[in-house]
């Protein structure tokens, strides 16, 4: 039975999911700052992201697994306890391991709550109404990241790193009393078998796989300890896949992708996430390195785009509900090559205005794309497969997001080492950012051929139309 008041009982995660969110991304406008206090090299620093987007990719997947063995209120609550330590282990830390150790328990945090709060979703929303209920998860995903660097670079300004850590605190105790009164169990639980060997290739394929991309920007392409962590990653998770498919109770049922329609717009939600990351590695590229801009200046410039990114996140999610799913994929992206294309205008002497344009276009399509993509695929699969299907998209919008970081990284790289000798530091830089961004282009350019192929009700059969339309 769904609940009467499902945004409410959405409520307390979603908070949860914001701070989760927010402290992904708002650390790495402080790196530079760590290097100098903790006398550590970018190699090393860079260990905070890494570290995070680690232990993130390792818990994603299971938390199909986790759904059925702990009912939703012990997960979230969970997750809210282990935000709460990690932040006051950071907030403390006098030294960098210390530091990293209160980020690797935020990570736990947030590895658990972002499928769990799709999962929620899925199972307390009826079909007709989940469009709504994806455009305020989009929200949280998508809005939180963009306003980070404006706040982590106010704390940054004003006072010491380490309130970067101390502000989440009032939210996590919001989110638990919303949680404690809203918040219900909307799963059954089942128990199932825990498959060790599972879990074992899982770890080791996802959590390679997510080293790999997130070396790249420091080791490069050529590293073997970037290729061998790719190869033995992708490896890793053939074999759990195959495994999966012979299990009776797999840890992630992967036979959700032989519904085409989930397939499709699982690939459009992974081609979503590495547009959107890789844009947003950019941008501070461009101000920071390329037009020394300050850090708190570059954090503003990109607050208009997060703004209209959590507008346009809630308008989509109506507007899936009311219309068809496919044509709005189709013209999201199809926003967003437009800002791509406004993005390849960029050169030292632009004016600020175009860049925020180009941003706030882009911010434009790609929550549209997202939130109708993630209804559209979750719809198309029976509610036994709910869970395993929020995990799944929700690993790919993650993984998405580490393969465009990584993208935009190297294609920076290479285009600086492109630019002429005599060009100074910030030109070369400027010349690196434009092949990062066309790279943007090409990637909402395939976002909108995958949503071409959404199987429409009128070309779909009989079992496909009833799932399409809910």
């Amino acid at each position: 039975m769904k609940p009467s008041h499902p945004f409410l009982v959405l409520l307390g995660p979603l908070i949860s999911g914001f701070i989760g969110l927010f402290s992904e991304a708002a650390l790495n406008i402080a790196l530079p700052d760590f290097m100098g206090i903790f006398r550590i090299s970018a190699a090393t620093v860079q260990w905070l992201t890494t570290g995070y987007l680690l232990v993130v990719g390792v818990l994603l997947p299971m938390s199909s697994l986790l759904v059925r063995w702990f009912t939703t209120r012990q997960l979230v609550f969970t997750t809210q306890v282990a935000f709460v330590v990690g932040a006051v282990v950071s907030g403390l830390s006098g030294s960098f391991g210390m530091l990293l150790v209160g980020r690797l328990i935020q990570g736990i945090a947030t590895g658990i709550l972002i499928p769990l709060i799709v999962s929620t979703a899925v199972a307390a929303f009826p079909p007709q109404r989940r469009g709504r209920a994806m455009g305020l998860i989009g929200l949280v995903l998508m809005f939180a990241p963009a306003i980070s660097p404006v706040v982590a670079g106010l704390i940054l300004e004003l006072a010491s790193w380490k309130w970067i850590f101390w502000m989440m605190l009032p939210f996590v105790v919001a989110s638990f009393i919303v949680s404690v009164i809203f918040l219900r169990n909307v799963r059954e639980i089942t128990r199932p078998h825990v498959d060790v060997a599972s879990i074992v290739l899982s770890t080791a394929g996802f959590g390679l796989f997510v080293f790999g991309l997130s070396s790249i920007a420091d080791q490069g392409w050529s590293s073997p300890l970037v290729y061998g962590s790719l190869v033995v990653g992708v490896m890793a998770l053939v074999l759990f896949v195959r495994r999966q498919l012979r299990l009776t109770d797999p840890v992630l049922d992967v036979r959700a992708f032989t519904r085409r329609n989930f397939s499709v717009a699982a690939a459009t939600i992974f081609v979503n996430g590495a547009l959107v990351l890789s844009v947003i590695y950019l941008i501070p590229m461009y101000l920071q390195q390329g037009l020394a801009v300050g850090a708190l200046a570059a954090g503003l410039v990109m607050l208009p785009g997060g703004l209209v990114n959590g507008v346009f996140s809630v308008w989509a999610g109506r507007a899936t509900d009311l219309h068809k799913p496919w044509v709005l994929a189709r013209i999201g992206f199809g926003v967003a090559i437009v800002g791509g294309l406004l993005f390849l205008l960029i050169g030292a002497g632009t004016p600020i205005w175009l860049l925020i344009l180009a941003h706030s276009v882009v911010m434009v399509g790609v929550p549209i794309a997202m939130t109708s993509g993630q209804t559209y695929g979750l719809n198309s699969l029976p509610s036994s497969l709910g869970a395993d299907g929020s995990t799944i998209v929700s690993t790919l919008q993650q993984i998405g997001g580490a393969v465009g970081t990584a993208l935009g990284a190297n294609l920076l790289s290479v285009g600086t080492q492109s630019a002429p000798p005599v060009a100074t530091v910030a030109a070369a830089t400027v010349t690196g950012v434009r092949y990062g961004f066309l790279c943007a282009l090409v990637l909402a350019a395939v976002g909108l051929v995958l949503a071409c192929l959404f199987r429409t009700p009128q070309h779909a059969s009989a079992g496909d139309r009833r799932e399409v339309t809910g």
